[in-house]
């Protein structure tokens, strides 16, 4: 912290992060790919989500000095969460982009500020690791649509959890955190092509900080086969199956016969695909028509835990509850489950209340004839 009593917050917010997730593009990076998922019908998330992180801090707002960009780039969420604000890098235009950002993050750098709090996705937070590097102390909002960073809180109400522990006094290890990025369109074309950009300086409490995607990692096959065949065997006629992405859903999907997607949502019935690739608009029609029961599989993913909110924003919170709770299936082999150390699976619907809905016991389909009760979500 600087040597004054204030706590001096910088905080960036990228209007555009996590766009095109409930529509289905995996990613928002570039001009063309905003503009698509507007005319999806897509709207912005990353403003309510800083909103939501700022607000834990509003029993230290005496204590906090915020410093942030004009408008959407972080004055508006901060005014909204009741706090004042300093503001910082000069005039921001109404259509932002990388380099907004980047200027942004090294005029809040030169402050300097305590810490740099920032509302995003990968693309984001590759664009401050660029701009700052170590000079400071940085923390990530999950707002995004790719989340294999390791600079993420796993929640909104974690970043905040988060800052007031620093704020508080609270002695919080610094430490570096990877930086990672998806090739966007290899990822569109069923690919995933991770790289690693470099390191933020992140504040470490592993209770509420989100760790680094596992990728490379060779696929217990075995495992996932009999998890495969335990869904397949159970399948209920005439119910709607939302099938998420990933390897052990993909598994489901190819073993029911159908041309499903590796990386995308796709709905099923009776051995007939519904959609492929579906949007979170699609998802809401098919239930809307369908008189049957419905059901939702998703797959944590490795080393984070997650089953809701990164990479399948498609299964939206409104998608959640016409499904019901008591619908959804988890499916993950033992070897992830394990790697978790014990640490809870991970909900984030961008809807605090359904979040804190699914903070319970799930089961989770570990094999053939093999299920565990885990719990899902956090305690802030």
């Amino acid at each position: 912290m600087s040597s004054g009593q204030a706590f001096r917050l910088g905080l960036i917010v990228n209007p555009l992060a996590g766009i095109g997730g409930a529509v289905g593009l995996k990613g928002s990076d570039g001009a063309a790919i905003v503009a698509e998922a507007r005319e999806r019908g897509a709207e912005p998330r990353a403003h309510a989500r800083a909103v939501r992180a700022l607000r834990m801090l509003a029993p230290l707002a005496g204590r906090i000095r915020i410093h942030a960009g004009a408008g959407a780039m972080g004055e508006d969420a901060a005014r909204e969460a009741g706090f004042a604000v300093e503001l910082a890098g000069g005039a921001i235009p109404a259509q932002t982009c990388a380099a907004h950002t980047v200027a942004l993050a090294r005029a809040l750098a030169a402050l300097p500020v305590d810490l740099l709090l920032f509302a995003g996705g990968d693309g984001t937070a590759r664009d401050i690791c660029g701009a700052i590097g170590t000079a400071v102390p940085a923390l990530g909002i999950p707002a995004g649509v790719k989340m294999h960073s390791g600079v993420y809180a796993v929640s909104p109400e974690a970043a905040g959890e988060i800052v007031a522990q620093l704020v508080a006094g609270t002695l919080v290890r610094v430490a570096p955190g990877e930086v990672r990025d998806l090739d966007e369109d290899a990822f569109r074309a069923g690919r995933v092509s991770a790289r690693h950009f470099g390191e933020l300086l992140v504040p470490e409490e592993s209770r509420y900080l989100q760790h680094v995607k596992e990728g490379g990692a060779i696929a217990d096959e075995s495992a996932v086969a009999d998890i495969a065949a335990e869904m397949t065997q159970n399948i209920e006629p005439g119910c709607l199956y939302i099938l998420g992405p990933g390897t052990t859903t993909f598994a489901i999907k190819q073993a029911l016969g159908i041309a499903g997607t590796l990386l995308g949502v796709d709905v099923v019935r009776d051995g007939q695909c519904l959609a492929r690739d579906a949007a979170e608009a699609q998802l809401l029609a098919l239930l809307a028509a369908h008189a049957g029961p419905a059901a939702i599989v998703v797959t944590a993913i490795g080393g984070q835990g997650h089953v809701f909110g990164r990479g399948n924003q498609q299964i939206s919170a409104r998608v959640i509850r016409a499904v019901g709770i008591a619908n959804i299936t988890i499916v993950a082999t033992r070897h992830k489950i394990a790697a978790l150390e014990g640490r809870p699976l991970l909900a984030d619907t961008n809807d605090a209340d359904l979040d804190r809905e699914l903070h319970r016991y799930l089961r989770v389909v570990t094999g053939y004839r093999e299920a565990i009760l885990y719990p899902v979500g956090y305690d802030p």
